[in-house]
């Protein structure tokens, strides 16, 4: 795998460290098909910080829900790292979250219709001050790889709220 594996207990990190900065938090998700949100809010509390999820796995979804254009998307394809960013800002906007983390890629078995390979997925984070957009590549089945990209997005929503040194960052 191409990512870090992460512990599920990073979602209990993520939210208490939205938590100590008065933060709400949403999420934008194709790829993952909801599984990010519901691993947030399977930590007792998540009321305190999430504020919810939208699972826009259509194009359509993505247009009418996160205002993401349309025609774009059928030229260019979803698996995109601008998609990605668009989506977190979309996220932002619909739920008035502070943070918002959005994935896009492709689970497989095999490419997508635009070429993208099995395992190329991007992940974003939106907040006030800052945006981060990764690419990650990942191996396994369809399972390993929607859960592998859950876990690399939570890692980067908790690197995007600290700093290098640790400090807090200014997200």
């Amino acid at each position: 795998m191409g990512a870090p594996v992460v512990q599920h207990a990073s979602a209990h990190a993520l939210l208490a460290a939205c938590e100590e900065r008065g933060l709400s938090l949403a999420t934008a998700e194709s790829l993952t098909g909801g599984m990010l949100v519901a691993r947030l809010v399977d930590v007792p509390g998540a009321s305190r910080v999430v504020q919810g999820g939208a699972c826009t796995y259509s194009f359509e979804a993505k247009a009418s829900l996160l205002g993401l254009d349309l025609a774009d998307l059928r030229e260019g394809g979803a698996v995109r790292g601008e998609v990605a960013r668009a989506m977190a800002r979309g996220a932002r906007r619909v739920y008035g979250a502070d943070l918002t983390i959005a994935t896009t890629g492709v689970a497989g078995p095999g490419s997508d219709e635009y070429g993208n390979p099995e395992g190329l997925a991007f992940v974003a984070v939106s907040g006030p001050d800052r945006e981060i957009v990764r690419e990650v590549r990942l191996r396994g089945t369809r399972s390993e790889i929607r859960a592998g990209v859950v876990d690399f997005a939570i890692a980067l929503a908790i690197e995007a709220l600290t700093s290098e040194n640790g400090e807090a960052s200014r997200l």
